[in-house]
């Protein structure tokens, strides 16, 4: 979030939603994605899916070539949960922004920074 709403990045409003929280018209008024989840099992959050199971074909023509960032916690099987969201952003056609996040155990000082860092650029890519 702190990088989203850098105030640098102007004309860019910043709405946070839980997945489990967050509606079809919730995503087609968006005009980027920052996505986080833990890696639980080698896969994605059962939230995380539950988001993408009811926004996928009532967005699917609606928000392609979007910029869309992704952070992933957990202490293994984090490339599972990476991979599996990739292979339905890239279904969706979303944009990828940044590389995804990847954060292993305790999030160290360079974790956050590159948090930080994902969530300026995507918020940085709707200014264009």
């Amino acid at each position: 979030m702190a990088g989203a709403t850098n105030s640098e990045i102007e004309g860019v409003d910043v709405v946070r939603r839980p997945a489990l929280a967050a509606t079809v018209p919730d995503a087609l008024e968006a005009d980027g994605y920052i996505l986080g989840t833990p890696a639980n099992i080698g896969y994605m959050s059962g939230a995380l899916k539950v988001f993408f199971d009811l926004i996928y074909y009532p967005c699917l023509d609606s928000t392609r070539a979007r910029p869309y960032g992704l952070y992933v916690h957990g202490n293994e099987g984090t490339e599972g949960a990476i991979r599996a969201v990739e292979s339905i952003t890239t279904g969706l056609s979303w944009a990828k922004a940044a590389e995804p996040v990847n954060v292993l155990g305790t999030p160290s000082k360079a974790d956050l920074e590159a948090c930080w860092e994902l969530g300026a650029t995507v918020a940085a890519s709707l200014m264009e």
